[in-house]
């Protein structure tokens, strides 16, 4: 079976699944508040121009996912998968970025447990690259199990690379596991 890097997968809190066009208005509400980006190697991504080209590239990735929170139905974020290597087994999540109003909750484990769950039905690697000076990202990686390999600069930016691989098992107060869905691609 093949990867698939656009699922539609299911949580507790949240529904992740492939990003449209038509997402483009709910998610830079989203995107647009610069705190989100303050430790982001790009901290302008707040700004319309900016986020028109990041959200262009994530619609062409056939990659991306958009978050919704199930409680209302509002878009809250998105994140994607990249650079999926069938011969290394492994693949990359990224691009991730949530509403304030969603921080320091359970939000971002699991948009990151569902993912994980997903991509370990097909690889046995995920990595992460995340900016060295975003704390908060790298704690949030760290929680959930992430192990620091190195760094390397890619696409203009020094990146801190983590690496989960299996057996991966989510942390205990993770919630249940991923109802897998469908693709929509509608």
């Amino acid at each position: 079976m093949a990867f698939d890097p656009q699922p539609t997968l299911r949580g507790e809190l949240l529904e992740l699944r492939p990003l449209r066009p038509g997402d483009w208005s709910a998610l830079f509400a989203v995107a647009s508040d610069p705190l989100i980006w303050e430790q982001h190697p790009e901290r302008n991504r707040y700004e319309e121009e900016v986020f028109r080209e990041f959200f262009r590239v994530a619609l062409e990735s056939g990659c991306a996912l958009v978050a919704i929170d199930r409680r209302d139905g509002q878009v809250i974020g998105s994140s994607r998968f990249h650079a999926h290597d069938e011969e290394r087994s492994e693949v990359e999540i990224g691009w991730t970025f949530l509403a304030r109003s969603h921080w320091g909750g359970r939000y971002n484990g699991e948009m990151k447990r569902l993912m994980l769950q997903h991509a370990f039905a097909f690889v046995d690697h995920v990595v992460f690259s995340v900016g060295p000076r975003n704390l908060r990202s790298r704690r949030a990686i760290e929680k959930i199990g992430g192990i620091p390999e190195g760094s390397r600069f890619a696409r203009g930016h020094e990146s801190i690379v983590y690496r989960i691989s299996k057996p991966w098992a989510p942390p205990a107060a993770a919630g249940p596991v991923a109802q897998r869905t469908p693709p929509d691609r509608g």
